[in-house]
């Protein structure tokens, strides 16, 4: 069996296309969706990533703004800023970019946001509205996967469904959502006795450790569909070699930028067992600037639309 792509990039443009007709339908009505993003530091990603979710808003017709903060700013500070947003009739969803510096607690400015403007879903009132399956914004990452899997035509009722990963903000809403469509689903983590044996019973494997290349090929189950979260920076040549060994093309492109993308699978020994997997880039990733659009949207509606 030769595995097929989900091809998280096309998906993402469908929704995308869908969105930017709605927000035109909403504008032509004097409403327009205004998103806030704030940014804290100077943390690389974290600029590519809010630039990035920017650029997707404006061209969706989205009135984006972008706070950007010095490292050095209090959590006091923050925590006023996000107050100032919430109190804006013109921002329907609000983001805080992570990571936020060290000194601030992330978990108090989340809770802190109007839970009518979490565009994240990370509020404790979504969260927990999320857990018992009533409507409420969803994290962005999650969602995305939920949605390719259903424009994908990948049955889950029924399916033996294995996250391994239990963040609040990927792996348990995950679980979650994947439990409301009727998989039967385990959390698995890197304490689990036998992880790779757990795995190998699974359906759908979903991988959201957060380390490069953890899901070998001793994880999967022949044939099983296989979703691969992780985004990962290799900056040396041999890891390069180690997890694209042959792939010309990739090597290739590291020489020029002097980096590339791996996931949380191996992709030399983990993909070549599944039935359809998620490349890195390309699979999740576009996925979750697109529901966040989505939220944005959703949101705004919620809050101004007759």
């Amino acid at each position: 069996m030769t595995p097929r792509i989900l091809d998280g990039t096309a998906v993402s443009k469908a929704i995308r296309a869908e969105v930017a007709g709605e927000v035109a339908e909403l504008t032509a009505r004097g409403i327009v969706p205004g998103l806030a993003v704030i940014l804290v530091g100077d943390h690389p990603a974290s600029a590519v990533y809010v630039a990035s979710k920017g650029a997707a808003a404006r061209e969706a017709g989205i009135a984006e703004r972008t706070l950007r903060f010095p490292a050095g700013l209090s959590g006091a500070e923050l925590l006023a800023a996000v107050d100032s947003l919430n109190r804006d009739d013109a921002v329907d969803a609000i983001l805080v970019q992570l990571p936020l510096p060290k000194h601030i607690d992330s978990a108090r400015i989340f809770e802190a946001i109007d839970p009518r403007k979490d565009v994240d879903g990370f509020h404790p009132v979504n969260a927990g509205r999320l857990l018992q399956g009533k409507p409420a914004p969803v994290p962005c990452t999650p969602a995305g996967i939920l949605e390719l899997l259903r424009r994908e035509g990948i049955p889950l009722q029924g399916t033996r469904a294995v996250v391994v990963g239990r963040s609040d903000i990927v792996g348990k809403p995950t679980a979650l959502l994947l439990l409301q469509n009727h998989a039967t689903v385990t959390i698995a983590h890197s304490r689990t006795r036998d992880l790779p044996g757990l795995c190998r019973e699974a359906d759908l494997l979903v991988a959201a450790i957060g380390r490069p290349g953890f899901v070998t090929g001793a994880f999967v189950k022949e044939g099983a569909v296989l979703v691969d979260v992780g985004i990962n920076r290799l900056t040396s040549r041999a890891d390069v070699e180690r997890f694209f060994h042959g792939d010309a093309a990739r090597l290739s492109a590291f020489e020029k930028k002097g980096s590339t993308l791996v996931g949380d699978c191996d992709p030399a020994t983990a993909f070549p067992r599944s039935s359809r997997y998620t490349p890195v880039p390309g699979g999740v990733g576009p996925l979750t600037i697109a529901i966040l659009l989505r939220n944005t949207l959703d949101l705004c509606r919620k809050r101004r639309s007759p």
